[in-house]
């Protein structure tokens, strides 16, 4: 039972946190990409793991999900962008963005 409750915890991190990263990119650039919702899942879980498995300081947790989200976003913009060519995203015009992949103004 209990890992059929963590399967279904697990789902529904990915279900709400992909939904809400991709209508979040809906209403900022007016359209997503079905990766965004992938990585929005991803993220959503990431940060739920880090808020309650790690007895750390509450800033250093938002430091560290911070630090993941933006690592999550470089690693699936050099996939997605740079490796398969989709061009998803492209920041190179950006000051301070590193590959064209993240930068400090998103």
């Amino acid at each position: 039972m209990a890992l059929r409750l963590k399967i279904e915890r697990t789902a529904l991190f990915l279900f709400v946190g992909g939904i809400s990263y991709g209508l979040l990119e809906l209403l900022w650039r007016g359209r997503t990409h079905w990766t965004m919702l992938l990585l929005g899942g991803l993220c959503f879980l990431l940060i739920y793991l880090i808020c309650t498995r790690l007895a750390i300081p509450l800033w250093r947790r938002w430091v560290l999900c911070a630090a993941a989200v933006t690592g999550l976003e470089f690693l699936t913009g050099c996939a997605v962008n740079l490796l398969l060519g989709w061009a998803v995203w492209d920041y190179s015009g950006v000051p301070g963005n590193l590959l064209g992949q993240i930068c400090p103004v998103f």
